[in-house]
């Protein structure tokens, strides 16, 4: 089987997934995943599509994420894995569409307004 190559986004963060057959062995940005994301819960949200999909161990993921913050990058990676489990078995999409790996999570920081001191907050105001 070829890898299999996908795309996942979360806020200004994207990660570019490939994933081939192998003995489950996920490498970040030519690091180990646990030394790249140390923290418990993000290493379990990395880990979620396989173990929903029970392919623990069955894939390498080669994983290249850049932009934004932790967390956002682990969910990025997240949705990244989740398509191409997708993309190789098509039966995987109802699991994960159930724990919404699926879906992009469209929020993101919300532009700076003219006249504002940021988005919504303003400069004081002075009556007198």
């Amino acid at each position: 089987m070829a890898a299999t190559n996908s795309l996942g986004r979360r806020k200004t963060s994207i990660a570019r997934v490939t994933l081939a057959e192998g003995k489950g062995t996920i490498t970040v940005n030519g690091r180990d995943s646990k030394e790249y994301f140390p923290i418990l819960l993000q290493q379990f949200k990395l880990e979620q599509p396989f173990k929903l999909t029970d392919t623990v161990g069955k894939y390498d993921a080669t994983i290249t994420v850049d932009g934004g913050g932790i967390t956002g990058q682990v969910d990025a990676v997240r949705l990244g894995i989740a398509r191409a489990l997708v993309k190789i078995d098509p039966d995987h999409k109802p699991k994960l569409k159930a724990e919404e790996l699926m879906t992009r999570d469209p929020r993101a920081v919300e532009r700076k307004k003219f006249g504002r001191k940021k988005a919504r907050k303003r400069f004081q105001f002075s009556k007198r």
